[in-house]
């Protein structure tokens, strides 16, 4: 059972920070990053895996939050974790909304969605099935290329997404230099599909 400190008021947020969107179809865009903790997917080359576990320390109140945001210039607000749609977003992006800020997520689509989204950015994973919503919900499509058979897997879900749902395939980071050939190759092939890379680790910002 929630305490009051964990209450719909309160998130457990690993870290926040304004920085520049790195990757997928908002590449280059100044965005305030809300990274919440709590995954179970399990991604097993996840650079963040520090964000899987929550601990009591990690609730913050959201109206303190969005002071952290208001100091900022940023409109644009990633919501990311960790899977955060395992948290009820219901009054984070009703108060966003309110400060006219654009919300934007990034999700596996293992959970419902529950507040307002923006941009639902939804990267399945093989390691947890998605639910069938995300592909109706999705603005844009991002596939980690870890393997060959991830292209198959790419094709697969496409095929499930709206129409209007913008199409990437992302090399995972270790093995950018042996994937990004083959992506080239199969985009080529593919040209409904675009390239994302992760330009935040290039430039070293968050």
């Amino acid at each position: 059972m929630l305490t009051s400190q964990h209450s719909e008021n309160h998130l457990p947020i690993m870290e926040y920070f304004y920085t520049i969107q790195g990757e997928g179809f908002h590449s280059g865009r100044p965005a305030f990053f809300i990274r919440l903790s709590g995954c179970d997917v399990g991604c097993v080359w996840c650079d963040v895996k520090e964000s899987w576990d929550i601990n009591d320390q990690q609730y913050m109140s959201i109206d303190v939050l969005l002071q952290e945001i208001q100091k900022t210039k940023a409109d644009f607000i990633v919501i990311t974790g960790g899977e955060p749609l395992m948290h009820n977003l219901s009054t984070l992006s009703k108060k966003l909304k309110e400060l006219n800020k654009t919300i934007a997520i990034e999700t596996s689509g293992t959970y419902p969605s529950k507040g307002i989204i923006d941009w639902f950015c939804f990267s399945p994973k093989k390691f947890r099935k998605p639910l069938e919503e995300a592909y109706a919900m999705a603005n844009e499509l991002k596939i980690i290329i870890n393997h060959k058979s991830d292209f198959d897997w790419a094709l697969e879900h496409a095929k499930k997404v709206n129409d209007k749902c913008h199409l990437f395939l992302q090399p995972e980071w270790s093995k950018e230099h042996k994937h990004l050939p083959e992506i080239i190759d199969f985009i080529k092939e593919h040209p409904e599909w675009r390239i994302s890379l992760q330009t935040h680790k290039y430039i070293n910002i968050p």
